[in-house]
């Protein structure tokens, strides 16, 4: 009996393992991208792990697909929590146009991270449990996720993806195709400094155009924000706030997914997400930044959490369009209408 019980745990053992390999195997590959820093315009299949989230039709939030039945999204995009329908769209190229890859299933579980505030945007993170799970192929699979120990220095570059507006109010022209922007990491410490002491915390990353102009945009909630390292694709950070228009000097504030590794797998217990740990080389010029109010580097840093609120937030904007019925997209980050952005072919 207990030779049965030792086989029985290292059979289970065995599968554990193999189901967290198989997805550390797939995840962040996108066979269809070949781009690099400069190159052009990415086709269909680029970024096969983006999701559509609608309500009725509509658009109204993006999100990645992180395994074969979860998505990561911002908790912003659902500030009542209903599945009523809603419904997930992967391997889109447009939201009007044929998509011929196109999948879709309901969610059939909102998990909103239970100390998100809506004033501070702290823990602006969100998980969907899908109806069904989804078969992979080049249109539709899982991007990495940034492991706890993972480091994002200044400059480092990134990609954001969406269909968010264009301008102030300014829709994407038809068919609405995916849109993609390339923007570097900003430090903390600097991005602090733009938007006041006190207001990113370590659960946020920042990336943006010192020069402003290109940034997500209203819609692009909850869409990821990835870098490459090794061949493969890791999100870095969830589409959450900005102050402006893509204005100088206000990048946009994503939520740290690397802050959130035991978060996640505390809801997910099987087939879990591939965390990778994103490294960066050189020297991070962040440290060096200083302001009024900014605190001298130390050697530890505390995290803090804090609690719901439904205290008006300011950096959201307030003069956007009205979103759809039910999962209404907080007013989320906005961009100018001389955006650079490309939309995929």
């Amino acid at each position: 009996m207990a030779f049965y019980k030792v086989m029985c745990l290292a059979a289970g053992l065995m599968l554990l393992t193999q189901e967290s390999e198989s997805q550390l195997d797939v995840c962040g590959k996108a066979s269809l991208n070949t781009r690099i820093v400069g190159g052009q315009v990415a086709p269909v299949g680029s970024w096969p792990w983006q999701v559509s989230l609608q309500t009725s039709g509509s658009h109204f939030c993006g999100g990645s697909l992180i395994n074969s039945q979860w998505v990561l999204t911002a908790a912003h995009c659902f500030p009542t929590i209903t599945a009523s329908g809603l419904t997930v769209n992967l391997g889109l190229q447009s939201l009007q146009g044929s998509n011929p890859n196109a999948a879709s299933r309901t969610v059939t579980q909102i998990i909103r991270h239970p100390n998100y505030n809506s004033g501070t945007n702290d823990n602006d993170v969100c998980l969907l449990r899908l109806s069904s799970p989804v078969t992979f192929n080049n249109y539709i699979s899982p991007v990495c996720l940034a492991a706890s120990n993972s480091i994002f220095y200044s400059g480092v570059n990134s990609w954001v993806t969406g269909w968010g507006n264009i301008g102030s109010g300014v829709s994407l022209p038809s068919p609405q195709n995916l849109m993609e922007v390339q923007v570097p990491v900003v430090g903390n410490r600097q991005c602090n400094c733009d938007y006041g002491v006190g207001t990113i915390t370590d659960n946020m990353i920042c990336a943006g155009l010192s020069a402003g102009g290109k940034d997500s945009c209203q819609g692009d909630s909850g869409g990821p924000l990835v870098s490459k390292q090794n061949g493969r694709w890791i999100q870095a950070g969830i589409v959450s706030f900005r102050k402006g228009r893509a204005r100088p000097n206000f990048p946009g504030v994503y939520t740290s997914v690397s802050q959130y590794q035991a978060w996640i797998n505390s809801h997910i217990s099987s087939n879990r997400p591939g965390f990778l740990t994103f490294t960066s080389t050189g020297t991070n010029s962040d440290l060096s930044v200083t302001c009024t109010r900014l605190l001298p580097r130390t050697t530890t840093t505390t995290i803090t959490t804090t609690t719901l609120s439904t205290t008006t937030n300011p950096m959201r904007e307030s003069s956007v369009p009205k979103p759809p019925p039910r999962h209404p997209d907080a007013a989320g980050p906005a961009c100018t209408s001389t955006d650079r952005r490309v939309a995929k072919p």
